[in-house]
């Protein structure tokens, strides 16, 4: 049952991972961090309150990974042509997105940790144990690499993967679709953990 979650007594998760998935789940998150860019310099007690109003982006990002991790307010220009509400929801990119960011840095730094510190069994794999802050660090993570693949991958709200299993093994695409299934998969059985 190598690669989905089961509840750990006192809160927390646990899952057996082999050395695949555990070289999958890191070049993944190493990639989703270097697409969401370097952090800031952490901030001393003096400059706390400067860079609490340290501004952001005010325009959305070109990249459709990017665009959709980070996402425009009030239903983006495309959707809302009012002059009023795109200056509103540059506005609050402006605000947000630097903390929506270095969360979603956080989160995938976690995650990158978290497989760094297992010590591999002698069967090739690891158990890798999560404690309740780190199931909702991984979670973000998760969903962020999900969002990324999907967006890679053009799913939409309506496709329910049949489309992407068919896909024959000669497609390019084949590898990311099963990694994309198997990180829901994962997502799936963390969620249920936490839920038990």
């Amino acid at each position: 049952m190598a690669g989905h979650f089961e509840p750990l007594p006192g809160g927390g998760a646990a899952a057996p991972l082999d050395d695949v998935e555990i070289s999958i789940l890191r070049s993944l998150a190493v990639q989703l961090l270097e697409l969401i860019g370097p952090g800031e310099e952490p901030a001393g007690t003096d400059d706390l309150l400067a860079s609490i109003f340290n501004d952001g982006p005010s325009e959305p990002p070109a990249d459709p990974v990017l665009a959709r991790l980070f996402p425009d307010a009030y239903g983006g220009p495309d959707l809302v042509p009012d002059d009023d509400v795109r200056a509103a929801a540059a506005e609050f990119r402006r605000y947000t997105e630097n903390d929506l960011r270095s969360r979603k840095r956080d989160d995938a730094l976690a995650l990158v940790r978290a497989l760094d510190a297992l010590t591999p069994g002698g069967d090739g794999g690891a158990v890798l144990r999560l404690t309740p802050d780190e199931c909702r660090q991984w979670l973000g993570a998760l969903n962020d690499l999900r969002l990324a693949i999907g967006t890679r991958l053009e799913v939409t709200d309506e496709d329910d993967g049949g489309e992407l299993l068919r896909l024959p093994d000669s497609d390019p695409r084949k590898p990311m679709v099963m990694a994309y299934l198997w990180l829901g998969g994962l997502q799936e059985t963390l969620v249920e953990s936490l839920m038990r």
